[in-house]
């Protein structure tokens, strides 16, 4: 079961075959003072500054976020979404939990844009399936609901089985529904790890639908984090775990390219080794 992502001119496919699908993290405001303050004044020079770096590090594609608080985010996040489709070709995550800053980024979105995200509360299923149904999008679905984040695996697939069968009833077919599991960090919870590889277990087996986490939360709080990352990458992707919001530091996209080669899904190493020459060819010169 494959999920299409397509920009103007580029298409992304995340599925269990395909190499893993990095989407970079970066453009995001939460926690970066100094990015908010340049977003909040109509700056957004840093916005094509971390999108150039995700894209030479590797990012197949790239989440959008520009909630700020006190900001017209609507606004925002379609001035930012326009400017990288102008710079890019990349296909695009948009990220928001404001329904009026989904309607506006998919309205300027050209191509089929993945939508983050949509949890299993009654309400905001309603809110924002319909929208995605009408902007023919793919939709990434949080294992959470109203009660909170579930603590056993067997709770959050029992929500992803309710947002997969509630895109359906908006004409959302599975493989345009990618679930987040919930990557929870283990400085605050030592089973949290153990809990998210499970849950991908499941909705592997269970559910068959592309999966997609936010894979720097595993690391909050804790030193050396992209190394921790790194480690965590691989795990998940042996689960089932086909794509991730993550980190393009060097050592995870090459934890994550080792482990596609690892798994099969990078045949006879082709990439991997078009990678290593690259990098011996960039350092000659």
């Amino acid at each position: 079961m494959d999920t299409v992502v397509r920009s103007h001119s580029k298409t992304v496919v995340i599925g269990a075959a395909q190499p893993f699908c990095v989407i970079g993290e970066r453009i995001n405001p939460t926690g970066r003072k100094k990015f908010a303050e340049e977003l909040k004044n109509g700056d957004l020079s840093t916005v094509i500054v971390d999108l150039e770096n995700q894209l030479a590090a590797g990012a197949n594609m790239v989440d959008v976020n520009a909630g700020i608080p006190l900001v017209d985010e609507p606004e925002l996040l379609a001035s930012v979404l326009t400017i990288i489709q102008e710079h890019s070709d990349v296909p695009i995550c948009i990220d928001s939990s404001v329904i009026e800053a989904l309607e506006a980024g998919l309205a300027v979105y050209e191509g089929k844009a993945l939508v983050n995200s949509v949890t299993g509360e009654d309400d905001r299923l309603e809110e924002i399936l319909p929208l995605v149904a009408r902007h023919g999008a793919a939709v990434i679905g949080l294992a959470n609901d109203e009660t909170g984040i579930p603590e056993t695996p067997q709770q959050r697939l029992e929500i992803a089985t309710k947002i997969v069968s509630a895109a359906g009833d908006h004409g959302i077919p599975p493989e345009d529904v990618v679930i987040d599991p919930l990557a929870m960090t283990v400085g605050a919870d030592t089973e949290a790890v153990t809990t998210t590889l499970e849950t991908i277990r499941l909705i592997r087996d269970e559910l068959g639908v592309n999966m997609c986490l936010g894979a720097s939360n595993v690391s909050f709080g804790l030193p050396r984090r992209h190394e921790l990352n790194a480690a965590f990458l691989p795990m998940a992707m042996a689960a089932g775990l086909t794509s991730a919001i993550m980190s393009t530091a060097q050592v995870c996209v090459d934890a994550v390219r080792g482990a596609d080669l690892l798994l099969g899904h990078d045949p006879w190493g082709a990439s991997w080794i078009a990678e290593h020459r690259a990098r011996q060819a960039a350092l000659a010169t």
